[in-house]
């Protein structure tokens, strides 16, 4: 099977000098700037960032959830301009339908699509069964954990086929142990699937553990600072036997990330949204860094 088969139908995301302006009048900011880059077809990129730095509105630009301001980002060439159905979106709280059972949640898009009720529902209960929620298809959301439902989510955006999956913060909320294991299941299901991804994140093990490439934004306003290759062999291992967030490499290519974020304007509380202005005070020694 070749690299281009592996990759299905996923998508190629391109940046061109990108930014994104919130806000009217004198209340407006700028929160991402002179973002310029190329995420491959199948590819797996982690953003990471300090809180405010601007990480969730560049992934509501690529949604089209948010316009941008100057520049733009394409999809295999094309601009885009607003929300599509090949650009599927989890977020860190799930947005199931708390109306609708389990199997119905995962399948909503199918049906959306036009799809009959029992072909819909035979391939939403073959996806729940990989991310083992067969016996939960019943349930409601409300009925199911933190983890479920998050399993749910990403179950539903992966049936939908999407040409990019885009990741924001969707474990944030986890407990560490629940964390970890919705890591491996992406992984594992994104090794079958292939879409692109792109993945929100202020974890640094995190970013490690999931991506091929991890781009370093710096703080408000956002843009990307570094880009490091993450060199570990797939499928990536978590164990007793053997655990890669312990090996010298990955020990290293923390202590480059820390060293990045360290070096970041420092914001006040009240930028702690990524949707908020944030008041800094600068590092003078970044600039020559960066």
């Amino acid at each position: 099977m070749t690299s281009r088969d592996m990759q299905g139908n996923a998508g190629r995301v391109k940046f061109e000098q990108l930014a994104v302006t919130l806000g009217d009048g004198p209340s407006a900011f700028t929160a991402v700037r002179d973002v310029s880059m190329v995420i491959e077809a199948g590819e797996f990129v982690c953003i990471l960032g300090p809180s405010g730095c601007g990480k969730s509105t560049l992934l509501s630009a690529l949604a089209g959830h948010v316009p941008t301001s100057a520049g733009h980002a394409t999809l295999d060439g094309k601009r885009i301009d607003g929300p599509h159905p090949e650009r599927g979106m989890v977020f860190q709280q799930h947005t199931l339908l708390t109306w609708r059972k389990t199997l119905d949640n995962v399948a909503f898009g199918l049906k959306m699509q036009g799809m009959g009720k029992r072909e819909r529902h035979r391939k939403a209960r073959a996806l729940l069964e990989r991310v083992g929620l067969g016996p939960f298809a019943d349930r409601y959301p409300a009925q199911l954990s933190g983890g479920m439902q998050q399993r749910a989510e990403i179950a539903r955006a992966m049936l939908n086929a999407p040409r990019i999956l885009l990741m924001d913060e969707p474990f944030g909320a986890l407990d560490a142990q629940t964390r970890a294991m919705m890591q491996s299941l992406l992984l594992d299901v994104w090794s079958e699937r292939k879409p692109t991804v792109i993945f929100v994140t202020h974890d640094i093990d995190e970013a490690l553990f999931l991506a091929d490439r991890i781009l370093v934004m710096s703080a408000s306003p956002g843009t990307v600072l570094e880009e490091l290759q993450v060199p570990f062999a797939r499928p990536r291992e978590r164990g007793e036997t053997r655990d890669l967030v312990t090996e010298p490499e990955f020990i290293a290519l923390k202590r480059r990330c820390l060293a990045l974020l360290r070096h970041q304007p420092i914001a006040t509380p009240a930028a702690d949204d990524d949707h908020a202005p944030a008041r800094v005070r600068f590092d003078r020694s970044v600039q020559t860094a960066s």
